[in-house]
């Protein structure tokens, strides 16, 4: 009989209860905040065993600790806080990929490798280009050789980035020889580098009146880059210093030839060795070239080929 009793008063207590809820009577002062209060427990991720405010007990704002209270809402400011870093960092991409946008366009590695090769392939067609002489690195030592090998590293890589590439081509490249030795040993990927490779004599391969043969030593200025003409750089690296070489090669076979314009761009710069020279390696050489075929301008180019070391300056440099 008394357990009966006690489960009608259980009944009637929670229909009383569900009554005061929907009133907002249990937790006053702030209708719904009961709901805010559920809410809140399991954005905390708080298992409370309640799934809906009837679940909760008699006096829930007291219940509530200050601590849950605290957490949560430590936990709504860090929730905004990267709400409005992640909007930050949106409108920032999105300012920057319009800037993107309005200089140049971005590709995948896949197609900008694409656009190399036929910028190179297309410059095998139309020229100009750039031939390098490796018959004469008998003159030179092992450290001297090696050093060649670099160099044509170099301006291989330079000629790549360019946006109007030459087309390259080594001569007198004999399989065997030290200088073919080393480029392959120096050199990672050399076999597949997008150019013309051949034991022959740049004499054989081309028409005597479209060689240039580029030489510090000569008297002649080069005054354009024509991309009918074949340009020569002798594979030269030579520490000792032997003068004219390369012009009386070029001599020899009554070849045009042609130094660049150093001296009619360019002034002496004060050093402590008073140091001052012309003769550049065959990549700085080339850095000229590719710089003065695409932008036209003189300073520029002999700006980009031209190193401080060599004691030469443009007039406003030092302004």
């Amino acid at each position: 009989m008394k357990h009966a009793e006690l489960e009608t008063e259980h009944s009637d207590f929670m229909a009383a209860l569900d009554q005061d809820w929907e009133c907002g009577a249990i937790c006053p002062g702030n209708g719904g905040h009961e709901e805010d209060v559920c809410e809140s427990l399991s954005f905390l991720q708080i298992d409370t065993g309640w799934d809906s405010p009837k679940d909760l007990p008699v006096g829930c704002e007291m219940w509530v600790s200050r601590n849950v209270l605290r957490k949560q809402r430590h936990w709504e400011r860090t929730v905004t806080a990267k709400k409005n870093k992640r909007k930050q960092e949106r409108e920032r991409r999105k300012a920057k990929h319009g800037e993107d946008k309005g200089s140049s366009e971005q590709h995948s590695k896949r197609v900008l490798k694409a656009i190399t090769r036929e910028r190179l392939l297309e410059a095998k067609e139309c020229g100009p280009w750039l031939c390098i002489d490796l018959s004469m690195t008998g003159h030179m030592t092992r450290k001297e050789v090696s050093r060649l090998a670099a160099q044509i590293r170099r301006l291989y890589g330079s000629n790549k980035k360019a946006e109007k590439p030459f087309w390259i081509c080594l001569t007198g490249f004999v399989p065997g020889s030290l200088v073919y030795d080393e480029c392959f040993r120096m050199n990672d990927g050399f076999s597949n580098y997008l150019m013309d490779t051949t034991q022959e004599s740049y004499l054989d391969l081309f028409p005597l009146e479209t060689i240039v043969f580029l030489t510090p030593d000569s008297e002649n200025v080069l005054e354009d880059v024509d991309s009918s003409k074949v340009y020569i750089l002798g594979g030269l690296v030579d520490e000792s210093i032997q003068k004219k070489l390369t012009l009386r090669k070029a001599q020899e076979h009554s070849l045009q030839t042609a130094r660049l314009p150093i001296r009619e761009y360019m002034v002496k710069n004060v050093n402590e060795k008073n140091y001052h020279s012309e003769i550049l390696a065959i990549n700085q050489v080339f850095d000229a070239l590719s710089t003065y075929y695409e932008t036209k301008s003189w300073p520029e180019a002999l700006k980009a080929g031209v190193s401080l070391g060599k004691g030469y300056i443009l007039p406003d440099a030092d302004k």
